[in-house]
């Protein structure tokens, strides 16, 4: 099957390193697509959870995957998140077709993108790290009851069901904090006159337009590949939520091309390039005021 070409792909809180990760669906996704830039929007490797004891095959595969493509031409931007905050040290860091950074700016034909992760708006993640870890505990439990489950589901011919999408939906407070989440995100665009504000963090695959008497803003989330297993998509000068659930990628599975190369092999085929690109937000915007 011929794979698809897109502008810009955003994926978020992929969660590597922890059994909640859809690494296999995702690994199908990405040998689906052929992007020019790929935006890793927060949350790729799950730091805060991470163990030596659990990182699979299919999680490695999954960042071989995405090296490959920076080196075959891609132009991947990582943008750190709250799990994986320790790369933050490491913002404004360029390697050829890779870097990483605390937020982006780019203009997409004539039309001003801020691209986050989110957590800046989460006030929960104020709390001491140790609570906020308890937390993601609970949620990991949760989410390896739901692949149990999901497992029956798939083997009785069903669809996937999300467990943890269920409760928040029926917790008003969830409800609430996605609500505010959003429209905090959508102010804050128009406020600093951006005509997109894309972010991740909140897991909930989203587009919205919103108007006010100071202007319009178009919110994006790009969801997650936990519970949603979904992306952002932008080609023809338009957006559109992408759902693995609704799309056929058994024939992408397999990467052959991987299969013969280690991690070292495809980092060592990225060279180090020295200044930095104008497109990064820090310069032109120093702050985002929540």
């Amino acid at each position: 099957m011929k794979k698809r070409s897109i502008d810009v792909v955003v994926i978020s809180d992929v969660h590597l390193g922890t059994y909640g990760c859809h690494a296999e669906e995702l690994m199908a996704y990405l040998n689906s697509i052929e992007p020019k830039k790929l935006i890793l929007n927060g949350d790729i490797i799950d730091i805060w959870q991470f163990s030596k004891h659990y990182f699979p095959a299919s999680h490695l595969r999954v960042l071989k995957k995405v090296i490959s493509m920076a080196s075959n031409g891609t132009e991947v931007i990582y943008i750190t998140g709250n799990h994986d905050e320790m790369l933050r040290k490491f913002s404004n860091t360029f390697i050829e077709n890779f870097s990483i950074h605390d937020k982006l700016i780019l203009e997409l034909d004539g039309k001003k993108a801020l691209f986050f992760h989110g957590d800046v708006f989460d006030i929960s993640i104020l709390h001491p790290k140790w609570l906020a870890k308890l937390g993601g505990n609970g949620y990991g439990h949760l989410l390896r009851l739901n692949r149990i489950l999901n497992w029956f589901f798939i083997k009785l011919g069903k669809e996937r069901y999300s467990l943890v999408k269920k409760i928040k939906n029926n917790v008003k407070n969830a409800v609430r904090y996605i609500d505010n989440f959003e429209r905090t995100a959508i102010e804050t665009g128009i406020a600093k006159g951006y005509d997109y504000v894309i972010c991740g963090h909140i897991h909930q695959p989203k587009k919205e337009i919103l108007e006010t008497k100071n202007g319009n803003c178009t919110y994006l989330n790009s969801g997650d590949w936990v519970e949603n297993l979904s992306a952002l998509e932008y080609s023809f000068k338009r957006w559109k939520v992408y759902n693995y659930s609704y799309d056929k990628l058994s024939p992408f599975f397999a990467d052959e091309g991987l299969k013969s190369m280690d991690l070292t092999e495809l980092i060592s085929s990225l060279k180090i390039k020295k200044g930095s690109k104008q497109q990064t937000a820090e310069k032109e915007d120093k702050s985002i005021d929540a």
